[in-house]
């Protein structure tokens, strides 16, 4: 039943993006600054390709900053069926099938880790347990989340191409689920040369490769066997990164594009108003304290990263799912195709959902922002009745209403363990209820 319903709900998703597709939707949308990007927007593409046409660089400009193999491949979406929208439906489809791959596996992971730990649990936290019935679900519940998420659909009506980021990232997922190391390290290669901040995500990979290479020993992550499996990790990562910037340095004949592409994900030289904070900060920044601030503000997408790895060693899964979430609120340039992502993949913890405390609230936010950002925007850039001050205001609640989600999600994992480990009943000495508090 779970199956059929995956098909019905993936076919649902098609046919709601076919029918947009054929509306004034996908133009306006790829002129939307919370959904396209200077480095996601498709008119950018091609312009990258008018100038390589020319045999003009297009990296000699400040327009182009896609990196040069991706250049070199987007060109096939010319060729398929209905052009470039055919290509990023094809795209959406792809991601449907890997989430679809991602979750039935992952459901006996959830299950398998339960098993190892369960002569722990506490006896009066039965009501927790993870069933092979509730998991049955985990992949209608995932594909749904994506095939009918506006965020997912608006990503794949203005072509942009997070898309294909998105992509890399579930695959190197998935294998991470199937314990496919090469090709797991390799999709976190192609995800990091194609935006840069998915090089964090080799943290949990590298983490969960060496606690499933010694099951049948105890794990420790300082011994001689942990960092040869780490180093083993890093090194085919570091050469599948590198392989890829040097066949992008053949393509192009010069290093050019190493600026207009990392460069300017990290230097944020163009300050188009989008959904994240970069903008409006470095606007109203004295040119002379720039770089201490760029440099503070890039450290938050990486700077999360050990610490949370120190307290989720034994959790990479849902290490990896933090990170994901983080890098995407905290990115240079964010935009609603990195939400599609974390939101796609969300269900995957639905268990602890009854512990979340934030939902209406974050769930109003969300909604809120998605409506209020393109009318003030209008107000602001062509009506003249608003200012900057508007814009910002709603990209801080957009903002706001992701940390609140991610941080709720961590509190929700954390109580859900501590209930399963102590029980669901807790009382204080003199019979009273007693209230919980995570430090």
């Amino acid at each position: 039943m779970a199956s059929a319903g995956v098909y019905i709900i993936g076919l649902l998703g098609v046919i709601v993006r076919v029918i947009l597709m054929n509306s004034y939707l996908p133009k306006w949308l790829q002129t939307r600054n919370e959904v396209v990007t200077p480095i996601t927007s498709w008119n950018n593409v091609e312009e990258g390709f008018s100038l390589q046409d020319q045999l003009v660089s297009p990296y000699s400009g400040d327009l182009f900053h896609e990196t040069p193999l991706a250049l070199r491949g987007l060109r096939i979406a010319h060729y398929f069926p209905y052009g470039v929208s055919g290509f990023f439906m094809f795209i959406d489809v792809l991601t449907m099938v890997f989430l679809y791959k991602i979750a039935a596996p992952f459901a006996k992971y959830l299950l398998c880790n339960q098993e190892e730990e369960k002569k722990n649990y506490s006896t009066k936290a039965d009501s927790l347990v993870l069933t092979g019935n509730y998991l049955s679900w985990l992949p209608i519940m995932v594909v749904a989340m994506h095939a009918l998420n506006p965020f997912s659909i608006m990503t794949t009506l203005a072509a942009s191409t997070a898309a294909l980021t998105n992509l890399a990232v579930l695959i190197a997922f998935y294998n991470m689920v199937i314990d496919n190391r090469l090709l797991s390290t390799l999709f976190i290669a192609v995800a990091s040369y194609q935006s840069l901040y998915p090089i964090v995500f080799i943290v949990p990979a590298a983490l969960h490769f060496y606690k499933n290479s010694c099951k049948s020993s105890p794990v420790s992550y300082t011994s001689k066997d942990s960092v040869c499996s780490f180093a083993e990790t890093l090194s085919i990562f570091g050469m599948f990164l590198g392989l890829l910037i040097g066949f992008s340095f053949l393509a192009e004949k010069s290093w050019d594009f190493l600026f207009s592409t990392y460069g300017f994900i990290l230097s944020v030289p163009d300050l188009t108003p989008n959904i994240g904070v970069f903008w409006y900060f470095f606007t109203e920044m004295f040119e002379h304290f720039r770089t201490l601030f760029v440099c503070v503000f890039q450290l938050n997408a990486v700077a999360y990263t050990f610490p949370l790895a120190i307290k989720f060693t034994e959790k990479p899964f849902f290490l990896l799912y933090v990170l994901i979430f983080l890098t995407s609120i905290f990115k240079s340039y964010p935009s609603y195709g990195d939400t599609a992502l974390y939101f796609s993949l969300l269900p995957l913890w639905s268990h602890v959902f009854p512990y979340m405390r934030n939902t209406l609230v974050v769930g109003g936010m969300y909604i809120c922002s998605v409506i209020l950002a393109p009318i003030l925007y209008h107000l602001w850039i062509f009506a003249g009745s608003a200012n900057a001050n508007f814009y910002f205001a709603i990209t801080l609640v957009y903002s706001t209403a992701q940390i609140f989600l991610v941080t709720d999600v961590i509190f929700a994992y954390l109580r859900r363990e501590f209930d399963l480990y102590h029980g669901t009943e807790h009382v204080n000495p003199d019979g009273t209820k007693a209230r919980i508090k995570l430090d």
